[in-house]
């Protein structure tokens, strides 16, 4: 089985940690391929990063397909582009945020993400409401810490202090059972959190992958009726020409 967890941002420090995570989590038999986007910022943290990410992550999504890729990862905690990755994907395509408040809805009755800016709590929310996890999620909370300095979380005490403590107050105030990592540059913190906490504290880009091999290992597919039909093939005209599935892709996802 092969996986292809995305990285949407050019970071390669993020995208090198997701491939430790996979190399962690992905079971034997399951090759876990992690592809940093070709184009876009380094970091995505408002609705104007998102935007300048996706046909980077639209791109990678498709090269994936080529390759044989059997499902996907999109590790980014916003999940930017993912219905418009699952129209181009035959197998399953999962954001981190939907696998990994699902994930905690299962091992606890209540939880809180963490994340990163403040500006990223409201499109947080955006996604809990969206997923219909407004009853389970108490609250959204920000730590403060831009995305690119989780490179150094692990090794940084200031900095994993900050986080353990957003994440202590969470327990505290909003009675939560579980803790949602609201970025995927928080990944390796997760068991070293959970340990400490001693609570379920959830990592999307693990759960995402464990996911997508359930699915794919229990024969689901994404499905081609309706709002993830292959989309229709026409022109398209400047830059974003060269983001457009070749007609062979095309062809095979309708």
């Amino acid at each position: 089985m092969i996986i292809q967890i995305v990285n949407p941002n050019t970071s390669a420090a993020m995208t090198a940690k997701l491939a430790a995570v996979a190399r962690q989590v992905a079971a034997p038999g399951t090759e876990g391929r992690v592809r940093g986007s070709a184009s876009g910022p380094e970091s995505i943290e408002s609705a104007f990063d998102e935007a300048l990410a996706l046909p980077g992550l639209l791109l990678a999504v498709a090269q994936g397909e080529r390759e044989g890729a059997h499902g996907h990862v999109i590790a980014c905690f916003g999940d930017p582009g993912l219905a418009a990755a699952r129209e181009l994907a035959r197998g399953p395509v999962l954001g981190i945020a939907e696998a990994a408040m699902h994930a905690a809805t299962l091992v606890a009755p209540t939880f809180s993400v963490v994340t990163t800016l403040e500006r990223t709590v409201a499109s947080a929310q955006r996604l809990v409401a969206h997923y219909g996890f407004e009853r389970q999620c108490r609250r959204v909370r920000a730590t403060g810490i831009p995305v690119l300095a989780l490179e150094h979380a692990a090794s940084d005490a200031a900095l994993y202090a900050r986080i353990s403590a957003e994440c202590e107050r969470a327990l505290a105030e909003d009675g939560s059972g579980a803790i949602v990592l609201g970025c995927a540059g928080m990944a390796d913190l997760c068991q070293r959190l959970s340990d400490t906490l001693r609570v379920p504290v959830i990592d999307g880009v693990s759960v995402a992958i464990k996911l997508v091999e359930a699915l794919v290992g229990a024969g689901l597919a994404t499905s081609k009726r309706g709002d993830y039909a292959a989309p229709e093939s026409k022109a398209v005209s400047g830059a974003m020409a060269a983001f457009v599935p070749p007609p062979a892709l095309a062809h095979a996802l309708a």
